[in-house]
C-alpha cells in the first residue's frame, strides 16, 4: 500500500510507503487527504521520510492537504523531507507557507502546543 494511515489521538499521521510521490500515486493521496477531512480530521502530518521524489502532481497533493486543514481552522504539517524533496519545496518557496518538521514526533510537539495556546 502507498500510504499508511495512522488515528491518533490529536490528529492523523498519514505515512506516504512509496520513494515517489508524483503522478502515480498522488491523485490517491489528494482523495485521502479529502476523505479524512469530510470524515472531521483537521490535523494532518504527512510523513514524507521515505520519499526520495516528488514532482508536481505531489506539491499539489501536499498543497490540497494544507488548504483542507486551514480551511477547517486545523494544522497540516509536512516531516521527513528527504533532501531532493526539501530543495523542490524550497524551489518553490513552500516553506513560506507549510509547517515544516524533521519527524513526526517533533510535528506532534507542535500541535501539542498548538493546543495549549
Amino acid at each position: 500500500m502507498a500510504f499508511e494511515i495512522q488515528n491518533k489521538e490529536q490528529y492523523t499521521l498519514i505515512k506516504v510507503n512509496s520513494e515517489k510521490l508524483d503522478t502515480n500515486n498522488a491523485p490517491d493521496l489528494k482523495s485521502e487527504l479529502v476523505v479524512l477531512n469530510n470524515n472531521g480530521v483537521n490535523n494532518m502530518v504527512l510523513d514524507l521520510s521515505k520519499c526520495k521524489y516528488c514532482d508536481s502532481s505531489g506539491l499539489r497533493a501536499v498543497l490540497v492537504g494544507n488548504r483542507l486543514c486551514e480551511d477547517s481552522i486545523g494544522a497540516f504539517i509536512l516531516s521527513g523531507l528527504q533532501p531532493d524533496v526539501e530543495t523542490l519545496i524550497k524551489i518553490s518557496m513552500l516553506h513560506t507557507v507549510l509547517l515544516i518538521t524533521n519527524t513526526a514526533e517533533e510535528a506532534e510537539e507542535l500541535l501539542k502546543k498548538k493546543k495549549n495556546l
